[in-house]
């Protein structure tokens, strides 16, 4: 049996690449509908067995390593069992189909904060493949089909007839002319280039659901990018990215916020209307409120995923102490601090929940 390297020119040390050129070189050459000779036939398929074995890198290392590993170079018991029934079971497999499922497809998409409160709607424009309509995916030019490969006779596969020490064994590789489909497209498609599909903008309407995060995918059933010969869509996943916001942030399903009050404000308490995300809300201070008090406000946070309500608005109070005084303010606080005798500041017992409060309001955490 002739030498697979010698039978495509090339060397034992032959790259991939080196021996994927030798094959389509002899092939355009040796080719039925180039050189319709009886010789250049029986070389075709020396030529096309060779190319089977040897771009194939586990037959190509067995191929390498002769007769000497397993049972007359096959690997073990299973590939003997392929060897002998493979062809039969590939027979009856038949061709393979053009049609292959689509690539999923993934779209990064930003939304603001008070979006996520609600949920929101979009529509996307994505660019991707969509099924060719001069073709309808059947890869042809219009009025044409698929011819029946005159290699394989519409099987797909090649039967050979293979010399080993166990005797004559019978192997099926891929066609190498019609690459295992069985027919041949001699008029591809001028539209899509016999592909059965192309590449095109189109809008997706997409619904948003309250309380997503960052880094949370969406699937899209269906919606990625059409198969070869206009086979089934892939996925399409929208990963969600929350934009950054000046004034609030998240914790789970709460917001966060920090609320600068006045030291006179802090003292004798006030009420006062904060605009939220999702409108006006009335907030109480209390006579004597501290720096780093939280204020809870229920259900004015993030609606929850998958559940039901929301979460509550946390809002963080840090007292300002003025750094600037009239001459009159400063006497009167003065005054103030004369009537109070209050103790010199002085050392207190760790309170970790102070520290705690500080840390989530510096930190917006």
């Amino acid at each position: 049996m002739a030498d697979h390297y010698d039978v495509l020119g090339v060397d034992r040390n032959a790259s991939a690449d080196d021996i994927k050129r030798a094959y389509r070189r002899l092939a355009r050459e040796l080719h039925p509908d180039v050189n319709p000779s009886a010789d250049a036939a029986e070389r075709f398929k020396l030529v096309t067995h060779a190319y089977d074995v040897l771009s194939d890198p586990q037959q190509r290392q067995q191929y390498d390593a002769g007769p000497q590993q397993g049972f007359g170079g096959f690997g073990g018991f299973g590939d003997i069992f392929e060897t002998f029934f493979g062809g039969a079971a590939a027979g009856a497999r038949g061709p393979r189909s053009r049609r292959e499922r689509g690539q999923d497809a993934l779209l990064r998409v930003e939304v603001d904060l008070d979006e996520v409160v609600f949920g929101t709607k979009r529509d996307l424009e994505v660019d991707t493949a969509v099924l060719c309509e001069t073709c309808a995916g059947s890869c042809c030019a219009p009025g044409t089909s698929p011819v029946t490969c005159d290699i394989c006779h519409g099987t797909g596969s090649i039967q050979r007839t293979v010399r080993s020490l166990l005797g004559n064994v019978v192997t099926s590789n891929p066609c190498g002319s019609c690459r295992g489909y069985g027919t041949i497209i001699t008029d591809p498609c001028p539209t899509c280039a016999g592909q059965g599909r192309v590449r095109a903008r189109r809008t997706i309407p997409v619904d948003i659901p309250a309380g997503v995060d960052t880094g949370l995918r969406i699937q899209l059933p269906g919606q990625g990018e059409v198969g070869q010969a206009g086979g089934p869509a892939g996925d399409l996943y929208l990963e969600i990215k929350v934009r950054h916001h000046d004034v609030f942030s998240r914790n789970g399903d709460d917001l966060l916020a920090t609320l600068q009050v006045h030291m006179a404000d802090a003292i004798l308490g006030k009420h006062v209307t904060l605009n939220s995300l999702d409108g006006p809300v009335d907030v109480e201070l209390k006579p004597g409120t501290q720096s780093g008090e939280v204020i809870t406000v229920k259900d004015r946070g993030i609606t929850r995923l998958r559940g039901a309500g929301r979460g509550d608005l946390r809002i963080g109070v840090h007292v300002v102490t003025p750094t600037k005084l009239s001459r009159k303010e400063e006497e009167l606080i003065k005054q103030f601090a004369a009537k109070r005798k209050d103790d010199p500041p002085q050392l207190a017992h760790f309170q970790q929940g102070l520290f705690a409060k500080l840390r989530d309001r510096f930190l917006n955490l």
